[in-house]
């Protein structure tokens, strides 16, 4: 009996949940050894480098990322992408035991209705036509409205990256894992593109001689390496059981949309087994949602760079449109009431 591409693919997203799941577990007890030593990630540390315990997470994480990409190679990023609710739900039962991150029952609910989302999805999912060549991916990946959806995604990450993360990353998750989501779906789309190569080379059509191979290479490290450091600071800043479901729904969100513009992935495919597939998407997304709602956020990480050098400070108010500068000793009865922003010099 021989066993479909689906079902390798299926099997291979399990292990590769599994593995990755754990590895937000082991990462985050690391940064959180890094960050009792100096710097946090969140603000730009990078003391977790030197933490085995970290690694340990990274090479769980590599071995989950290997399954994954694996997977890419038989299955449709439809099928394949969503099975990515498993690492939620490890992630989120080890965070309750080890990490003393609460579960509550609403949370358990989540976890369900992730199971019973994917399990519709896996039932619907199409079956994938492979490319017979890189050239014949590189077409697909160059036609008109993947190129504005590409150019849109690197745009809108750039904004991000460079205006608003230094801003407001540290008071608001959406920032990082938005950066991830959107390169993310970036990163998969190359992803599978190198392992469809691969796929092929193997099987005695070999793709090395293709620039296109190692474009889509170049692309898949740069996009890997950017997301790996902006997952970092949200794990650093964050719960650990609320960066895993809102990472996973708009990473999936955005993947599966970017699948359909390059690959087609439901172009042959009837209304129904659409229809289902889009119901079983949505019933995984409520699941992160209530698995995230009943989680109590970590609280913030403070750096103490407000320690004065002197008993004298500064207070700059700004309030109803003037700048006031104003001088006090620290420790004076007389308070200065900060009616919008204040700054510490």
């Amino acid at each position: 009996m021989t066993v479909s591409d689906n079902v390798k693919g299926f099997a291979l997203a399990l292990s590769s949940s599994a593995f990755i799941g754990a590895s937000f577990i082991l990462k985050k007890f690391g940064l959180r050894r890094a960050a009792s030593r100096g710097a946090p990630a969140g603000f730009g540390g990078y003391g977790y480098l030197v933490e085995p315990l970290w690694w340990v997470g990274m090479v769980t994480m590599i071995f989950g990322e290997i399954a994954n990409f694996v997977a890419y190679m038989f299955a449709p990023a439809v099928l394949v992408t969503p099975l990515g609710a498993l690492s939620i739900i490890v992630s989120a039962v080890l965070a309750h035991f080890i990490l003393r991150e609460k579960l509550q029952k609403m949370g358990m609910l989540g976890c369900v209705l992730c199971i019973v989302g994917s399990t519709v999805i896996v039932l619907h999912a199409p079956e994938e036509r492979t490319p017979s060549s890189v050239d014949e991916i590189w077409s697909l990946a160059t036609q008109p409205a993947f190129l504005f959806y590409s150019a849109s995604a690197v745009a809108v990450s750039l904004v991000l990256m460079l205006h608003t993360a230094p801003r407001y990353g540290q008071a608001n998750i959406m920032i990082y894992l938005s950066i991830c989501s959107i390169i993310g779906s970036l990163t998969v789309m190359s992803i599978k593109a190198v392992g469809i190569a691969i796929k092929l080379t193997v099987e005695g059509t070999s793709q090395a001689g293709y620039f296109q191979t190692w474009v889509f290479v170049m692309v898949a490290v740069s996009c890997i390496i950017i997301q790996l450091n902006y997952l970092n600071k949200a794990l650093d800043t964050f719960n650990t059981a609320v960066v895993s479901p809102i990472y996973y729904a708009m990473f999936t969100t955005l993947t599966i949309f970017a699948s359909a513009i390059m690959f087609k992935d439901w172009s042959g495919q009837d209304a129904s087994n659409i229809v289902s597939e889009i119901c079983g998407l949505i019933t995984v997304l409520s699941g992160t949602t209530v698995l995230h709602s009943t989680r109590d956020p970590d609280p913030p990480t403070y750096l103490d760079t407000y320690t004065p050098h002197s008993p004298k400070i500064y207070w700059h108010i700004r309030g109803n449109g003037e700048l006031g500068k104003y001088k006090d000793d620290l420790l004076s009865p007389e308070f200065i009431t900060v009616v919008q922003q204040d700054y510490f010099t």
